[in-house]
């Protein structure tokens, strides 16, 4: 067993009936079945035939919905598909109940392997930009392109306003913070991750408010929601003090797929000071800095994210970077590189359109 894998748990194998996950205009949902995982798919169909595929991966306490207005805005450039990681949205816990960096990669690669798809244009935010930052470097074959969103990579001096979220991985806490927040409704829970996820919670429509409050109510009556919560925000700590091939920075470097890095200013759980470390890291990378964005800029500010993202594609154009990559997720083979030079770009973005769905309740 690594150091990010938990101890297994036995998965419940009654789950209670809760309401179905919100389903937005244009949007089929479907659930895939795989060894020791189900996942719940979202997908769009692309405007036309023979688009490149592309996959979604959202956060900690996040699901496919927080993708929902990039993936529509992208529709015309690729034929996207988001996935619920195993714990969230409208996904079990895995049968293992491995919550690790590791185990969350391992479902990517076991989905796009099983689905045929790849090699996928690949979007991660925070916990999901770990994620797919492992995925690239162990199965460069898979990935086209990578858009990661405010990763969760490692940071030295983490901010102040993250603490709270990395305390989740101690034990008992989210039994503890459970209990201390038993009477707060849906729409206070909601109110409190707007502020802690976006840069200007005021961008948030009505619409899109009374969505996420439902969506919080929903999650609420999930028996694992927070066991899933905490056993992920636990895979996101073991995984910031793995060294050696297995750190999150140094498989990085070893990305060979062309990368957009998407930083916000008013970021409160990723620092804003690691874009630039992380424009070294990444060997072909490009940075955008939205000096009024938050931990959800795809959410924010979906616009000029999908303007970023076509001038990635359009640069990109033509056979897949990858190579044979026949590891797993926790057996990478050793590569050297040199860091590329990163193209900057700052961008303060216009107005976005107001996101739907409930965003992050936590770092990731």
């Amino acid at each position: 067993m690594s150091s990010t894998d938990l101890p297994s748990v036995q998965a419940p194998q009654v789950l209670p009936k809760v309401a179905p996950v919100r389903v937005a205009e244009g949007e089929r949902l479907r659930s895939v079945e795989l060894p020791g995982i189900t996942l719940n798919i979202r997908s769009r169909p692309p405007e036309r035939t023979g688009l490149p595929p592309a996959l979604y991966v959202h956060g900690l306490g996040g699901s496919s919905l927080n993708w929902s207005a990039l993936m529509q805005l992208l529709a015309d450039e690729v034929d996207g598909e988001a996935l619920d990681l195993p714990g969230f949205g409208d996904s079990p816990p895995p049968d293992d109940g491995d919550y690790s960096i590791t185990g969350h990669a391992r479902a990517v690669i076991r989905y796009l392997d099983a689905a045929g798809r790849g090699p996928v244009h690949l979007f991660g935010n925070s916990l999901g930009g770990a994620i797919t930052t492992r995925v690239a470097a162990v199965r460069p074959d898979l990935v086209r392109t990578l858009t990661l969103v405010s990763p969760a990579l490692p940071e030295i001096r983490v901010q102040r306003s993250a603490v709270p979220t990395g305390l989740l991985a101690l034990p008992g806490v989210a039994q503890l913070f459970t209990r201390i927040t038993r009477e707060w409704t849906a729409e206070q829970r909601v109110r409190g991750v707007l502020a802690l996820c976006y840069g200007d919670p005021g961008r948030v429509t009505e619409e899109g408010f009374r969505n996420a409050v439902e969506e919080m109510e929903r999650r609420l009556r999930l028996p694992y929601f927070w066991d899933a919560m905490a056993r992920s925000a636990r895979g996101i700590v073991n995984a910031y003090t793995l060294g050696g091939q297995q750190g999150l920075w140094r498989q990085a470097e070893r990305v060979l797929a062309p990368t957009l890095l998407v930083y916000g200013g008013r970021d409160q759980l990723v620092g804003f000071r690691m874009a630039r470390r992380a424009a070294r890291a990444f060997r072909d990378s490009r940075l955008l800095t939205l000096p009024e964005a938050g931990h959800v800029a795809m959410m924010e500010y979906p616009e000029t994210v999908a303007m970023a993202v076509r001038d990635l594609l359009t640069d990109a154009g033509g056979p897949s970077v990858g190579a044979d990559g026949s590891a797993d997720a926790d057996e990478a083979d050793d590569a050297d590189g040199v860091t590329g030079v990163a193209e900057m770009a700052e961008n303060a973005g216009e107005p976005g359109v107001g996101a739907d769905g409930a965003g992050e309740s936590a770092r990731g």
